[in-house]
């Protein structure tokens, strides 16, 4: 039976990179039935999307997106940096599903701001390529980590987070880190909101921030490259959910219709 939920948030799947984790995105979007479903950027990787790498299973995530849309689910998709090109786009609605660049909510009375993030990123801002670049080698990286945490498995060891333990061990990444959840809450705070949420930097968090000028809740949904989180609001009350497949996937087959669509074709459009 699916778990019913309010509100959920996901961001940086990353689909069609090969450190995407689609299957376990499937299992988790399979598991639930939310009110609202909030894609909060670069669920579709623009950047780095290749015409001979775009596998079955992550259509299949585009493909059951749709169809929580249509079963009665409000969906946001949030445009992201790596997503960017939808931004000619937004705003635009279609049946449940409405693409936008940032979302204002009222949940219980409180005010939540949800926006990807890559606004505060310079990098991204000023200097494009080099952002892209580092998209191309963080990618490279998974692929080289996944392999070495195959051996570690067989092992009988732990698996092991090359990039957790390059960004740890490197004082800027840190601070940009840092920064950007000030600079995030700080705005919040002056704008009155109550609740900010983001995605970009892949670091899953909940935590409430107290300044002189007020107080707000920061959230983060992480990604799934690594982490493979997502935040969940249920009864007044935001959880940062951690995929596990044992207690995610559940003993049911169930069909994704087919939608007539070719959804391969779209994508590829965004790229020219």
């Amino acid at each position: 039976m699916k778990r019913s939920v309010e509100v959920v948030v996901i961001s940086d799947l990353h689909l069609g990179t090969y450190g995407c984790h689609a299957k376990e995105v499937l299992d988790y979007l399979q598991s639930i039935e939310p009110k609202y479903l909030i894609l909060n950027g670069d669920i579709i990787d623009i950047w780095q999307f290749r015409k001979s790498y775009f596998p079955k299973s992550h259509l299949k995530v585009l493909k059951r997106i749709i169809t929580i849309a249509s079963k009665g689910t409000k969906v946001y998709y949030i445009t992201g940096n790596h997503d960017e090109k939808l931004r000619k786009f937004s705003p635009s609605l279609l049946g449940n599903f409405e693409l936008v660049d940032k979302l204002n909510l009222n949940l219980d009375g409180k005010t939540a701001w949800f926006f990807h993030g890559d606004v505060f990123d310079v990098s991204v801002q000023y200097a494009k390529w080099i952002a892209k670049l580092g998209g191309w080698g963080y990618d490279i990286l998974i692929l080289i980590n996944r392999a070495i945490n195959s051996v570690l498995l067989k092992m009988g060891k732990e698996k092991y987070s090359l990039s957790k333990r390059i960004k740890n061990s490197v004082k800027g990444a840190m601070k940009f880190v840092t920064n950007f959840e000030e600079t995030a809450t700080s705005l919040a705070i002056e704008n009155n909101f109550d609740f900010v949420v983001c995605g970009h930097i892949h670091q899953p968090i909940i935590k409430k921030v107290i300044t002189d000028k007020g107080t707000c809740m920061y959230l983060n949904s992480g990604d799934w490259i690594e982490n493979l989180t997502a935040l969940e609001y249920n009864n007044k009350k935001w959880n940062l959910f951690t995929y596990n497949e044992t207690i995610t996937k559940k003993n049911f087959a169930e069909n994704i219709e087919d939608i007539p669509v070719d959804l391969h074709t779209i994508i590829t459009s965004f790229t020219q």
